[in-house]
């Protein structure tokens, strides 16, 4: 049998189909397929080798070649290309190394350009830092030499198909039915929440999940750096993605560009996926300016940190007295809820509070719900979010949506 049946069938491919021309996908497939089982010396492949050897060679050409197979398996979360030789992934839970690697880095260049180039995106020397997404809504971040000492790096943030639910989170433990109950209320009721964590605690996902409570009448924006997003309950629903700036340094169009924008598209909600710098302001004002109910996320460590790290992001874009930004964010946002991911590497919700006001000078908060530790079984943490007692002091917002059922008396009790 050849050396490298893999190569042997590509060039054949390369020399006899014209890649250029309109040929679909289902065409190039039977092509492939039919050089592999007419082949003499493949004859050695069961017909499982030949089926893997065939949609190898195809996702070469119309896939993302080795890391094809990765991003079609649903138990892989993150794939990460330290370079054309070095592949890791996090599966289960658990990051590993894979005995895979491009052919060269060449190849891989072509891959992450073909990625870019399907969203519009620059990538290169000049610009050697970009995000991106593939088909299938799943977060890329690319990183080129000089930059990347190694060679170009490439870290792939896979989401489910389907948008995860607060019901699926409740079953895997990231909360508790009473806490999402309560949230679905917050939602209803036109909160403006906004959601912190570390890298990796399921930010985005936490995001989604509790979008689906988002009313279907209303007109939701969502803006983001790159889509990920997918609020399937809403049909009045707008998607915006930032644009970097082309070769030219002309084009960009940031965040703030966008959230400025979204208010005159009358939208009753603005979901902003990440803030990260100035545009906190603009999402702050929006809140404050008669669009309740909107969402966002942030990093940051804890609550409090969130806090801190808003006032940081106001102030890189304005110059304003910190007790101005703090009266902002107490008036702006009225829960926050925290993600962390545990030592056992579960997504859990660790904390949700109120923001009830500033004294002297400090945002307050009124703790809702947190996350204490039991113990530890099998290596995993044990533990749950429990109620810290405190009656939720603000309820305008719920008389308001005509909420005034059960869960209002029975864990809302609004003191007078």
């Amino acid at each position: 049998m050849m050396e490298d049946p893999f190569k042997s069938v590509r060039d054949q491919v390369r020399s006899e189909l014209d890649m250029s021309a309109s040929i679909n996908n289902s065409e190039l497939m039977a092509r492939i397929e039919e050089m592999v089982w007419r082949r003499r010396e493949l004859m050695e492949l069961t017909a499982a080798e030949k089926r893997r050897l065939v949609r190898r060679v195809f996702d070469s050409f119309r896939g993302l070649d080795v890391l094809q197979p990765l991003v079609d398996n649903p138990r892989i979360t993150e794939i990460m290309i330290n370079s054309h030789q070095d592949i890791f992934i996090e599966q289960d839970g658990e990051v590993k190394k894979l005995p895979l690697q491009f052919e060269s880095q060449s190849r891989l260049e072509d891959i992450i350009q073909s990625i870019v180039g399907t969203v519009n995106r620059v990538v290169n020397e000049s610009t050697p830092i970009v995000d991106a997404r593939l088909k299938d809504g799943s977060r890329v971040n690319i990183v080129l030499p000089p930059i990347a000492l190694k060679g170009p790096t490439m870290t792939i943030r896979k989401f489910p198909e389907s948008p995860m639910t607060m019901e699926d989170l409740v079953r895997r433990g990231a909360l508790t039915e009473e806490a999402a109950e309560q949230l679905r209320i917050l939602v209803k009721g036109k909160y403006n929440i906004f959601i912190g964590g570390g890298t990796g605690s399921g930010k985005t996902t936490f995001l989604n999940a509790l979008s689906q409570y988002i009313p279907p009448d209303e007109r939701v924006i969502t803006i983001e750096d790159s889509a990920e997003l997918k609020i399937v309950t809403v049909p009045n629903l707008v998607s915006l993605e930032t644009r970097n700036a082309n070769t030219e340094g002309r084009g960009e169009i940031a965040i703030r560009d966008l959230i400025r924008s979204s208010l005159r598209m009358r939208p009753n909600r603005i979901v902003v996926g990440e803030v990260r710098g100035s545009e906190a302001l603009d999402m702050l004002q929006a809140m404050n300016t008669g669009h309740d109910g909107s969402l966002s996320t942030g990093h940051a460590n804890s609550t409090q940190d969130m806090i801190s790290r808003l006032e940081t992001m106001v102030l890189s874009g304005a110059d304003l007295p910190i007790s101005v930004v703090r009266q902002q964010i107490s008036s702006a946002i009225d829960i926050f809820v925290h993600l962390s991911r545990l030592r056992d590497r579960s997504r859990r919700v660790t904390e949700i509070s109120e923001v009830i006001g500033m004294s002297d000078g400090e945002v307050v908060l009124n703790p809702l719900y947190r996350f204490r530790e039991t113990g530890e079984s099998g290596g995993r943490v044990i533990g749950s979010l429990e109620p810290c007692g405190n009656p939720l002091q603000s309820a305008d917002k719920l008389h308001m949506a005509g909420i005034t059922a059960w869960p209002l008396q029975k864990m809302m009790e609004v003191t007078s």
